[in-house]
């Protein structure tokens, strides 16, 4: 798969209507990908809902956790956690959907989800993470690591800003998985925009050294 960019990952709490504006206008200022992510109050209406925004703008919707809520409302994929289920089953249940794999501070484990199957894995958490305050750090040189030996595509996660994602995509992220600089923000498109201007100025930068 190829990606490059925003990753958004939905928030917890945010009211049903607010959830699409702020993800239209997240689609708007382009994200490359959309995470849909209510830990324990995931709704197939409302994924649905939000799949469909992205279908419109071509941008894959991914579910968190849950493989029968990604079945049922047409995702174009799933990602799992540690504690969210065997790698390789859900492979064969998602047939050519998209499968990622939080890898947290392993590389090890992103090598076995690689061969169960994962289409791209994560990293973090990168920084200290108001999402996740007591998550494992993952260092820095992990994602240029995993970058050179790995053949998918390699995402940060984890307290990430538009002051410290450049560093993260000069040490090899492909896409910053991003919550609350992004949802949390005055203006969620502008804030987007913000971020995938960071990738642009990136591959800028690589095609003149």
């Amino acid at each position: 798969m190829k990606l490059r960019g925003l990753y958004a990952i939905t928030p917890e709490h945010t009211e049903r209507a607010m959830l699409r504006r702020q993800v239209a206008q997240a689609l708007e200022g382009g994200i490359a990908m959309l995470q849909y992510r209510r830990k324990g109050a995931q709704d197939v209406d409302e994924a649905r809902e939000l799949a469909e925004l992205c279908r419109r703008s071509g941008v894959p919707f991914i579910v968190n956790d849950d493989l029968a809520l990604a079945l049922a409302c047409g995702a174009d994929g799933l990602h799992l956690g540690r504690e969210d289920g065997d790698i390789a089953a859900a492979r064969m249940k998602l047939g050519d959907k998209l499968l990622g794999v939080s890898c947290y501070d392993s590389l090890d484990a992103a090598r076995a989800a690689v061969a169960a199957g994962a289409d791209y894995i994560a990293f973090g958490s990168v920084f200290a993470s108001p999402t996740k305050p007591g998550a494992v750090r993952a260092p820095l040189a992990l994602l240029g690591n995993a970058k050179r030996r790995l053949s998918i595509p390699v995402v940060a996660i984890g307290g990430i800003t538009l002051d410290n994602a450049p560093g993260l995509i000069a040490a090899g992220a492909d896409g910053v998985a991003v919550i609350s600089a992004l949802f949390d923000a005055d203006d969620v498109g502008i804030a987007a925009r913000r971020f995938s201007a960071l990738f642009t100025a990136r591959e800028l930068a690589t095609r003149h050294l």
